[in-house]
């Protein structure tokens, strides 16, 4: 096999091995803002959502992000409900998380500060959670139990 096949062969499993590790190949030098985006809605109040799919684009959320306008967001989606626990390791802004049903419906909300390890985790197993600027919900009298719109939460 020629030298120039093993070693890209070589680089590609390095990369993969790297990936599933969490090492270099996950490693950000800036925040990611080129995500599909979706728009939902908490009644009257419209919400830009960047939407966060794959492990890799749930892992890193907002970090690096110094700044997010009052009416963005980021939705995390998995592929299972499940007890979902965050944190915000090299995350810079005050958030709050709202772990959300199938339904739309807000099952608890949580206020994590920046750059902490604090583990903060749905009372109960969901899909999504909508992560907006800390104090978003409660200026808008959003809490547990009101409901959110939008494509991912439709006929269901």
């Amino acid at each position: 096999m020629p030298l120039h096949v093993i070693r890209t062969l070589f680089s590609t499993l390095a990369l993969a091995l790297a990936a599933l590790s969490g090492g270099p190949a996950t490693a950000q030098s800036g925040p990611q803002l080129d995500l599909p985006r979706v728009e939902l809605a908490a009644g009257m109040h419209r919400i830009d959502a960047q939407v966060a799919r794959t492990p890799e684009q749930r892992q890193i959320g907002l970090m690096q992000r110094r700044d997010m306008p009052a009416h963005e967001g980021m939705l995390f989606i998995f592929d299972q409900p499940a007890t979902q626990c965050f944190w915000m390791k090299n995350t810079l802004l005050p958030l709050t998380a709202a772990f959300v049903a199938d339904d739309g419906t807000i099952v608890n909300l949580a206020d994590m500060k920046p750059q902490t390890e604090d583990s903060h985790c749905s009372a109960k197993p969901v899909r999504y959670v909508l992560e907006m600027n800390q104090g978003w919900f409660s200026k808008r009298g959003l809490k547990a139990g009101a409901r959110l719109s939008g494509a991912p939460f439709a006929g269901k």
